[in-house]
């Protein structure tokens, strides 16, 4: 028996048939069966085969995307406006990864709710390490301070490192009479609710400080929030709209060109950019409050780029230079692990939630 080459599949079973060949005689002849069990099994096999090409992909995708972190822009979400404590030094920090990571990191300002708002937003985001934002003490207050909020900062944002520490500064407009902290209590004691101060927010670092401050103190001044710190706050006091006010880093410039008069620090000890402006402590009155910053990014971001920006901005942050440039802005940099800044933020959560009750402050959505 003869067949010609390629006369048969190649791919199909094959099966004999009986035939009449020339001249009566009889002959069996080979030919291609397509049943549909040949069928279903080509289709199972080659679904198998294309399966097999997509789970490779999705497995590989994202491990290849964090091994190229990152390959576009990132956003820096600032929650407050410009010129506060919160957009002088996330100005730095967006510097400097953009350096590190030979990417544009962009700065962007969406401040509301005393900082919340932009927490609350940066939380919403895709979790692949390209929207990060600064938390500040308003994380630790949060909680306490907005109690029916759905957003949660401990449960929606997971904690990439610590990024400083900076006194706070008690500041009054010119035209106040009082020239220390004692005459300060004085005058309002004298005049209560006459005077305002105003803050970066409810349940701000700016807040929190003059509420703890009204309470040690027992003065009587009115609270007037702003959207920022170091930028609508502190031009009021400059404008006289209101009188006093808490600030870090920001009022500095203030306090040292004359337009702003500082009456005392909120630290242990003085501090170096205004060493002529006396503690608290040193007058009388054991109030203590550090505002601190750190960087954040939405619940789910992967591990290893949590790790990966925090080890650029560690490495970053231990730079001589990078010291001395954070340190003329009134920032001390405290560059750790994400652990060891989850571990604090847990610590000032707890001791926030104590203090906000043992002040009785209300919260601000009730």
């Amino acid at each position: 028996m003869t067949m010609k080459a390629g006369s048969i599949s190649t791919l199909a079973p094959l099966a004999s048939r009986r035939v009449e060949a020339a001249h009566g005689v009889s002959a069996w002849k080979l030919e291609p069966v397509h049943t549909a069990r040949t069928w279903r099994r080509q289709w199972i096999s080659s679904l198998q085969w294309f399966g097999m090409l997509f789970l490779v992909a999705g497995l590989t995708a994202p491990g290849w995307a964090q091994q190229s972190y990152p390959n576009r822009p990132l956003r820096l979400v600032l929650p407050f406006p410009p010129g506060g404590s919160t957009d002088i030094l996330g100005r730095v920090v967006a510097q400097s990864l953009s350096e590190r990571f030979g990417q544009p990191v962009i700065a962007d300002n969406r401040p509301g709710l005393g900082g919340y708002y932009g927490l609350e937003m940066a939380s919403k985001a895709n979790p692949d390490g390209y929207t990060i934002t600064i938390a500040s003490l308003v994380y630790a207050s949060g909680p306490s301070v907005y109690r029916k909020m759905k957003f949660s900062p401990v449960r929606d944002l997971v904690p990439i490192g610590q990024l400083s520490e900076a006194p706070n500064l008690v500041a009054v407009n010119p035209g106040v009479p009082a020239k220390s902290l004692k005459e300060l209590v004085d005058h309002v004691r004298a005049n209560p609710n006459k005077l305002h101060y105003a803050t970066s927010g409810v349940g701000s670092t700016l807040h929190l400080s003059a509420a703890m401050l009204n309470s040690i103190t027992k003065m009587d001044m009115v609270h007037v929030p702003y959207k920022g710190g170091g930028g609508p706050a502190m031009t009021a006091v400059l404008g006289g709209e209101v009188q006093v006010i808490v600030l870090g880093p920001a009022a500095v410039p203030h306090v040292l060109s004359g337009k702003a008069r500082g009456l005392a620090v909120l630290g242990d000890q003085r501090w170096s950019l205004v060493p002529n402006v006396p503690t608290a402590k040193e007058q009388g009155f054991d109030v203590v409050v550090t505002g601190w910053h750190g960087l954040m990014a939405p619940a789910g971001t992967p591990r290893v780029i949590i790790d990966r920006i925090n080890k650029e901005w560690v490495q970053t942050a231990s730079l001589p230079d990078t010291q001395e440039r954070l340190r003329k802005l009134g920032f001390e940099a405290r560059p750790g692990t994400p652990k060891q800044f989850e571990t604090f933020l847990k610590t000032e959560t707890e001791r926030w939630a104590r203090l906000i009750k043992e002040i009785k402050m209300p919260a601000a959505d009730e």
